[in-house]
């Protein structure tokens, strides 16, 4: 019967004038015959229990360890199931005919998978211009521009050229990593163009752009970046905020106004608010729908919500927009918006000082804070998440990732005290 072995032969003929040993195939039917393939290591580099190249050994530093491992079992797994294809017919065989079997099997595989490529040739930035066109026509301009940034940072660590989607694998992504950490960009930075080149990435794949041989992004972690500065606010603060006193009319007048609009409204994005018109009011409830996810909510107006909103209501008809600073959504009105959220920040950070509150008071601040206010009420996630809009739990876990680290420093004192 046909046994094959991966193993690292240490027969003293086999041994190189470097001191290492090749990784071979022990090939045993009837007679035994050493298949070498291609790299070797020392003893100390070989695991013999698991068949792999050992990581942290001083001889296996500056190979490619993990892409060599997996070529290994590869080869076994195409050599093994040769046989069970083989069956009865072995007993055909010579040792070296068999050998040769496995070569040629090895051989058809790597053409086929040449093959694969060459047929694959889209690189992301061809599908990726696709989806940019795509969200702009769809009046998505921050998708959109999401996009075109994770494409430029992936263009520049190729030096220049767009890269093909065959390319991508997750030494690329590693290497991609660290070309951007050694440029001084941070986790965040480059969590964010990774997950804008995954999300390229898995698209082409779901439109039958492209066949990967292996998803990389099934194996490698895109970064997590450190802790952000703490984005949430106290119900003191947002307090602080409301009692704020501008002549009315003014500039900081309107901009309290939208800042508690925005609190009330379950922590309104200013791109959803910039966007209302006054047919979205009712005597009840606002209706809009996310930017982001294009998911429909409806907020309950309460008392307070009310009396700021009569005063934008007023003479106004259905179609107009409420707010003096209004956006319609469009691609190209994108940059008006960004220059208004810019302004709105601004007069926040003027806010925040009169109101006697310390650190960074932005629109992203406000919907931060009404998350993690409810969450000390006792409202549970999944609620949070659906009052926010999120299409996702786990984004609205992040908001809340602050919360849960205070909570166990709480329940810590209270212990050891």
């Amino acid at each position: 019967m046909a046994k094959i072995s991966l193993i690292l032969d240490t027969r003293k003929s086999s041994r190189k004038t470097d001191g290492t040993y090749p990784i071979s195939f022990r090939v045993h039917h009837i007679k035994t015959r050493y298949v070498g393939l291609g790299h070797s290591t020392s003893i100390l580099g070989w695991d013999e229990v698991n068949n792999k190249l050992r990581k942290s050994v001083v001889r296996n530093k500056g190979l490619r360890r993990e892409e060599i491992n997996i070529e290994l079992e590869d080869k076994l797994y195409q050599a093994k199931c040769l046989l069970r294809e083989l069956g009865d017919s072995l007993r055909l065989l010579e040792v070296g005919d068999l050998v040769q079997l496995i070569k040629d099997r090895w051989n058809d595989n790597i053409r086929s998978e040449i093959k694969k490529k060459v047929e694959n040739d889209i690189s992301l930035e061809d599908w990726g211009n696709v989806l940019i066109q795509r969200k702009r026509n769809a009046n998505k301009p921050g998708t959109a521009k999401w996009y075109s940034n994770g494409m430029a940072a992936l263009k520049k660590f190729n030096e220049g050229k767009p890269a093909k989607l065959h390319e991508i694998d997750i030494s690329f992504l590693r290497n991609f990593e660290a070309f951007h950490l050694g440029k001084g960009n941070s986790k965040n930075t480059i969590s964010i163009y990774l997950r804008a080149i995954r999300a390229i990435y898995n698209s082409a794949i779901e439109e039958d752009r492209f066949v990967p041989l292996k998803n990389p992004f099934e194996t490698y972690k895109i970064p997590s970046g450190g802790r952000t500065r703490k984005r949430a606010r106290t119900k003191e603060d947002i307090n602080s905020i409301k009692e704020l006193a501008y002549p009315t009319g003014s500039i900081l007048w309107h901009a309290r106004n939208y800042a508690m609009i925005m609190f009330y409204c379950r922590g309104m994005n200013f791109i959803d608010l910039v966007q209302v018109k006054v047919g979205h009011v009712t005597d009840t409830h606002i209706y809009y729908g996310r930017s982001k996810s294009d998911k429909p909510l409806a907020i309950r107006i309460i008392p307070e919500l009310r009396n700021i909103l009569d005063r934008y209501v007023a003479g106004k008809q259905s179609d107009d927009y409420l707010f003096p600073t209004n956006y319609d959504g469009s691609t190209e009105h994108y940059q008006k918006y960004k220059s208004q959220r810019r302004r709105m920040n601004e007069r926040l950070k003027i806010m925040a000082r009169d109101a006697g509150i310390e650190g960074r008071f932005t629109t992203y601040n406000i919907r931060h804070s009404w998350a993690t206010i409810a969450k000390y009420l006792g409202i549970s996630t999944e609620l949070i998440s659906e009052a926010l809009g999120h299409s996702s739990l786990r984004t609205t876990q992040v908001y809340l990732k602050d919360f849960d680290n205070n909570v166990l420093d709480e329940v810590n004192a209270l212990v050891v005290s």
